[in-house]
């Protein structure tokens, strides 16, 4: 039966999505498609904020495809009708090619229907009145409702307004289950049950998303410039990516110093990054991470990343800073006596260091490879102009993650489409008003505690910031 599927001409496909993270959605999926060659071609009414979505022009093998990465999909569904109401979604069945039905209708199977409603519970008793008023499909199998070979759904969209609940869902679909995505990766992942964790270790689903976003698969290189626990290495190394990191905190990387865990002190032995892609069972894809400062690139001039994920420091837990040198202080003049001391680390300010990322990007990724990071912005000043831009990065995508009423971070993919020519690429920086650095990020910290603290006289000391 499974080749048969496989055989089978491209079908229209219903993607049910969760209803979380929706910004990020339509990047995962069209960078899902894009890795197996196909084009984002949505049916007609296409919705972006929708939690159903009909493709078009997908194979079953493409859509089991997805499902095996997506974080933001819940299910996939052959299409075989749907409409406003029961009425136009059983025209729309009745005429659905009964030689695309048959296969899986015949004496010999099992199957059962699910009924899925969307922002409505409905009671028990009026599910079975929905699956009986489908008596007009050919069915001619055994029911099963324990393993049944096939599942059909039908699923209704009652809106996305929980204070505003139609009494009629609003639309209707009625197709066979493909497959279920990746959401079970958010819990088995979770930050809490990681072994080795830091103040600003990432969300495990939006380091799935990040992964996907950067189109990561099996055999990659992938790096992370500041690797701080490495929750970016777990994602893309589930996806079969060999990877690596450097940070600047010599403790992090060495598992050293204080916990971040309640109830716990210091670090324990084993406390470190190679023993979190250990308890994942994929340990063999970690190549290793080091002590270096990313404004300092210790990596020799070549192509060697497939992508670079990372989330760069915003200053508000984690300090931003680089290595700091006798070059960097100025000699004070004559009979002024000051310390002699030479600073560990200088300020590393956040428009230096996304000019440093794009521009080792641009010359450390394989052509077409794809830089995903995190982009702190102030929303009452934000537009897209604050965007750093690099002349042989192209912008894929741009997503946002609202922290407060006041700040966010933006989640940006660029794909590398060009190898740089140092001279023309410096003539095109200057030329070019939109690959200058925006000065305005230096101060994003400043106006994150601005914003917080009036908030905070307000009498709301909830932190608005979750990680970096």
């Amino acid at each position: 039966m499974m080749a048969t599927s496989h055989s089978r001409p491209c079908l229209q496909y219903l993607l049910h999505l969760a209803q979380d993270n929706l910004d990020f959605r339509l990047p995962e999926i069209k960078s899902l498609l894009a890795l197996r060659g196909k084009p984002f071609h949505p049916g007609e009414n296409f919705k972006e904020k929708s939690p159903f979505w009909c493709l078009d022009g997908l194979s079953e093998e493409d859509a089991r495809g997805i499902m095996a990465r997506s974080v933001c999909a819940k299910s996939a569904f052959e299409l075989w009708g749907h409409g406003q109401t029961h009425c136009e979604l059983r025209t729309s069945l009745l005429n659905y090619p009964s030689e695309n039905m048959s296969p899986f209708m015949h004496k010999d199977s099992t199957y059962r229907i699910n009924v899925y409603t969307f922002n409505k519970t409905l009671e028990f008793a009026d599910r079975i009145k929905k699956i009986d008023a489908l008596d007009y499909l050919p069915f001619e199998g055994t029911v099963s409702l324990k393993s049944p070979q096939h599942i059909f759904c039908l699923l209704e969209d009652y809106g996305t307004d929980p204070n505003n609940i139609p009494e009629h869902p609003n639309y209707i679909y009625f197709g066979r289950w493909i497959a279920d995505g990746q959401r079970e990766l958010i819990r088995s992942h979770s930050v809490k049950n990681r072994h080795f964790i830091g103040n600003t270790s990432m969300d495990a689903g939006l380091s799935f998303i990040m992964a996907n976003h950067a189109k990561v698969k099996e055999n990659d290189l992938v790096f992370d410039p500041f690797v701080g626990t490495g929750s970016l290495l777990v994602a893309c190394s589930h996806f079969g990516a060999y990877v690596c990191g450097t940070d600047i905190d010599y403790n992090t990387i060495h598992g050293k110093g204080r916990s971040s865990r309640k109830n716990q002190k210091w670090r324990g032995p084993d406390e470190n990054i190679r023993a979190n892609l250990r308890q994942y069972g994929i340990e063999k894809m970690y190549l290793d991470v080091m002590v270096s400062d990313a404004s300092k690139t210790v990596w020799r001039e070549a192509a060697l990343f497939d992508a670079i994920i990372t989330d760069p420091p915003y200053g508000i837990r984690e300090s931003t800073r680089r290595t700091g040198s006798h070059k960097d202080i100025t000699k004070p003049p004559d009979g002024i006596y000051v310390e002699s001391h030479v600073p560990v680390s200088l300020a590393y300010h956040l428009s230096d260091i996304f000019t440093d990322l794009l521009n080792f990007s641009a010359h450390h990724l394989v052509m077409g490879g794809r830089l995903v990071y995190w982009l702190p912005v102030y929303r009452p000043e934000y537009c897209e102009e604050m965007v750093p831009l690099n002349p042989c990065l192209q912008l894929v995508s741009n997503c946002e993650q609202t922290l407060s009423s006041h700040t966010s971070r933006r989640l940006i993919t660029m794909e590398k489409i060009k190898e740089p020519e140092e001279e023309l690429d410096s003539l095109a920086n200057l030329a070019d008003p939109r690959f200058r650095p925006y000065q305005g990020h230096n101060a994003f910290r400043e106006k994150y505690f601005s914003g917080f603290n009036k908030r905070c006289g307000k009498g709301d000391n909830k932190s608005d910031f979750n990680s970096e």
